[in-house]
């Protein structure tokens, strides 16, 4: 939808979802002020405790916003997104948060506020898939959320869970270390049984199984190498190290192999090699649609979020459901 300015120009409708906590508001202002360059009528709402940006989406699009732009961590960006999914608008992503998950897969820029505005307003538009996840709660209720980038049971929750607010303002992703130190130590590894696409149900004893809709993390990690946002597909990383050398065996495969080895002929006769191993450690899967169980209550995490305990928890892909802008000559 385009608004009359000031001076009679029609410009279209951009709003600015922005969290005060995790982005310098006055330096977010100003780049976004200059990158809309006059083209766009500008909205600017702030999120709250209370409401995360799911409701602030729908103001913006009520005052008719065909560009809405979420500036905060990875929690701001979900809750936007997930208001977003399947609607006639578009997402703009100005990092600000711990992670910056999505940012980061996209290839965003994330340490310059006035690069990720110039492609919030000039990249080019393409269609990404939303995984959606039916959480089951052990009072029997059940609730649904988006994810962007993955979904987790096991290690991976009870460190986000963990997490010190005070390390994370102050460290950003290095709080998840120290949690993790905290956490590893008393862990044990979870039984679960999963099921892909219908077919028919494993069992395993697993530190974490994580779903992903793409796999890079922060760290220089490639979890899941060929992770696609694109591909309407889920891809599972089902961890099961057996002692500390497995995990660090796990560690040389997301930040060496899979980032580095990969890339080069040579590097993948290396890693056929020598990768029967750590099959045993890291096995992936994949499929349009995934359930997961557990015995008892494990909490679970969504694009580095805490989203309490469940039962059950089944994933699926919401297909190219959301337009969102990303580095790159512009559409149209």
């Amino acid at each position: 939808m385009c608004v009359n300015g000031r001076d009679g120009e029609q410009r279209r409708v951009a709003a600015v979802i922005y969290n005060p906590v995790r982005v310098d508001v006055p330096r977010v202002r100003a780049a976004v002020e200059t990158a809309a360059a006059g083209r766009f009528e500008l909205v600017w709402l702030e999120t709250t405790p209370e409401e995360g940006g799911q409701s602030q989406v729908g103001e913006a699009l009520a005052r008719g916003a065909s560009l809405v732009l979420a500036a905060g961590g990875d929690g701001t960006v979900r809750a936007v997104a997930e208001a977003l999914r399947g609607r006639d608008a578009t997402l703009g992503i100005i990092p600000g948060g711990t992670g910056n998950l999505l940012a980061r897969n996209l290839g965003i820029p994330i340490a310059s506020v006035e690069a990720a505005c110039a492609v919030a307003f000039s990249g080019r538009e393409r269609r990404i898939d939303v995984g959606v996840a039916l959480a089951h709660r052990l009072d029997g209720s059940a609730t649904e959320h988006a994810f962007l980038v993955m979904a987790g049971v096991g290690i991976d929750a009870t460190m986000i869970a963990n997490a010190r607010p005070q390390l994370k303002r102050r460290f950003g992703w290095l709080a998840y270390v120290d949690a993790a130190f905290r956490a590893l130590p008393k862990a044990s590894k979870v039984p679960v049984r999963y099921r892909l696409d219908n077919g028919h149900e494993r069992s395993a004893h697993v530190s974490t199984i994580l779903v992903a809709n793409c796999g890079a993390l922060p760290g220089n990690m490639e979890l899941i190498p060929d992770g696609e946002l694109d591909d309407g597909l889920l891809d599972v990383a089902v961890v099961q190290p057996a002692t500390v050398f497995g995990w660090l065996a796990i560690w040389r495969k997301v930040t060496w192999e899979n980032r580095v080895l990969r890339k080069s002929s040579i590097g993948r006769r290396i890693i056929r090699f020598t990768d029967r191993a750590i099959r045993t450690r890291l096995s992936y899967l994949r499929g349009a649609s995934v359930q997961l169980a557990v015995d008892a209550p494990e909490p679970f995490e969504l694009d580095g979020d805490a989203f309490g305990e469940i039962l059950r928890l089944d994933l699926r892909v919401d297909e190219l459901a959301l337009r969102v802008k990303a580095p790159g000559i512009p559409v149209g």
